[in-house]
C-alpha cells in the first residue's frame, strides 16, 4: 500500500469515527441520565399503590390514569393523574412559599410546574388543572424526611 492510499484509508476511518461518535456519545449520554429512572402507569390509585410502595398514600383509590416515574437512588418523583372531581386530597395542604422545580422528566409530565404549585401532600408539590392532578417530589425532600 503506499503512502497516498494509507493516509486516505486513515482518512475515512477517522471520518467513520466521527460520526459514530456523533450518534454514540448523546445515546450513551441519555442512557446514563436515565439508567435509574422508571416509569410506569396504572388504571386506578388503587392499582398504583398496590404495585408500588413508593406511590403516595394519599393519592385517592379512584384516581384513574396514573403515571408515575421515580428514581431508584432517591426520592425525586413525578404523578400525574386523573381525579373525579378534581380537588386535591384533604392530605393536601396550601403551599407556603415556593415550590423547587421537579429534578427529573419525562414526555408526559410538564415543563415549568414550580410555579404552577399550590399545595403540598406529603413529601408532594402539587396542583390541578380541571381534573388533572400533578405532583413531583425532590431528592432533598425525601432525603430530609428519612432524617427526621
Amino acid at each position: 500500500m503506499n503512502r497516498k492510499s494509507a493516509l486516505a484509508v486513515t482518512a475515512g476511518a477517522v471520518a467513520v469515527l466521527g460520526v459514530a461518535a456523533a450518534f454514540a456519545v448523546p445515546a450513551a449520554v441519555d442512557w446514563y441520565d436515565n439508567r435509574h429512572q422508571e416509569i410506569s402507569t396504572y388504571a386506578s390509585g388503587a392499582e398504583a399503590k398496590n404495585a408500588r410502595t413508593s406511590v403516595p398514600r394519599w393519592l385517592p383509590d379512584d384516581a384513574t390514569s396514573v403515571k408515575y416515574s421515580m428514581k431508584t437512588t432517591g426520592g425525586e418523583r413525578l404523578l400525574v393523574a386523573t381525579l373525579a372531581d378534581g380537588a386535591l386530597p384533604a392530605e393536601c395542604k396550601p403551599l407556603k412559599g415556593f415550590a423547587p422545580a421537579a429534578e427529573i422528566e419525562t414526555d408526559w409530565f410538564p415543563k415549568n410546574v414550580a410555579d404552577k404549585a399550590t399545595a403540598k401532600c406529603g413529601l408532594y408539590y402539587a396542583f390541578t388543572d380541571g381534573t388533572t392532578l400533578t405532583a413531583w417530589s425532590t431528592d432533598q425532600e425525601w432525603r430530609d424526611a428519612r432524617t427526621s
